[in-house]
């Protein structure tokens, strides 16, 4: 069977595409949206939580139809992008009393997930009041945690979704585009993470990092049906040394390029971040590089 067209690592053939013209055929009065959700049902292209496969199929068949291959119906509706309309959050407020004690004085410590809780308001607001880089929606996949001494919050971490392509990541894993493609999701991406400023306690980061690495798969698949095997991050060397990640064992891998993911020109336009990465168990290559 022929190879007609691909979308990431999705490949529709010369049988698919009949099937899928006869699909379109055959529901006539069907939305863009339904026929989506009947071709990942009849693909079986779900999730491994079990969730259909929905915005990844409809760009594919999008493209199909751009690319004159299939006919959809008009579109009946547009609904506004919710990430370009985007508020920033509202300033929260809590305890900034200045903390300064032993880690032993201030345990246990508890970590809360607060994403769709009422708690995220929390982690939103304290991002973009005191994280350098303010607060972003992760995007994909993704966990946040507010760290709690008491009942008084003192750190915030989020993770998501890992970047694609990540060529010092790549070669320390040693796995191959088709490898990378299937398994990326494999892989979590510590996007931000804040101690409160007014928070001071020696070893307090490297010890909720090590933490985070003994609970963050569990909660993964609690909630998306697949672990992580491997963690890594991004700091800026201009502002950071990466101080508690290396004290939590995590290991430098070197720079990105400065490019971005959707970088047209191959030149840098953007700060150089040195890439530092945790493996979560001795087998992580044997199992990001199986098929």
């Amino acid at each position: 069977m022929a190879v007609v067209f691909k979308y990431r690592a999705r490949i529709v053939t010369d049988e698919d595409l009949t099937f899928i013209r006869n699909l379109i055929e055959q529901h006539p009065t069907a939305s863009r949206r339904r026929l989506s959700a009947l071709l990942c049902e009849a693909f079986n292209w779900v999730q491994p939580n079990g969730t259909l496969c929905d915005m990844v199929c409809r760009s594919l068949m999008l493209g199909m139809h751009r690319a004159g291959m299939i006919q959809l119906p008009p579109v009946r509706q547009v609904n506004p992008n919710p990430l370009a309309v985007r508020a920033k959050p509202k300033p929260v407020t809590v305890e900034d009393t200045e903390l300064c004690r032993r880690l032993r004085q201030i345990q246990p410590l508890r970590f809360v997930k607060v994403r769709r809780t009422k708690a995220e308001a929390i982690f939103n607001g304290v991002m973009e009041q005191y994280h350098y880089l303010g607060y972003t929606q992760p995007v994909g996949e993704h966990l946040k945690y507010l760290v709690y001494s008491e009942d008084r919050p003192i750190a915030a971490l989020a993770w998501s979704s890992a970047p694609r392509h990540l060529g010092p990541r790549d070669r320390f894993i040693g796995w191959s585009s088709p490898q990378r493609r299937q398994n990326i999701r494999f892989i979590a991406y510590n996007s931000r993470f804040l101690i409160f400023p007014w928070v001071h306690v020696p070893h307090l980061a490297s010890h909720i990092l090590g933490v985070m690495a003994r609970m963050l798969s569990r909660d993964w698949e609690h909630l998306y049906g697949h672990p992580v095997y491997f963690l890594e991050t991004f700091i800026d060397p201009q502002r950071f040394k990466g101080t508690c990640y290396r004290a939590a064992n995590w290991i430098a891998l070197g720079r990105t390029t400065g490019r971005g993911h959707q970088d047209q020109t191959h030149r840098p336009n953007r700060p150089l971040k040195e890439i530092l990465a945790y493996p979560l168990t001795q087998q992580f290559r044997q199992l990001l590089c199986q098929a």
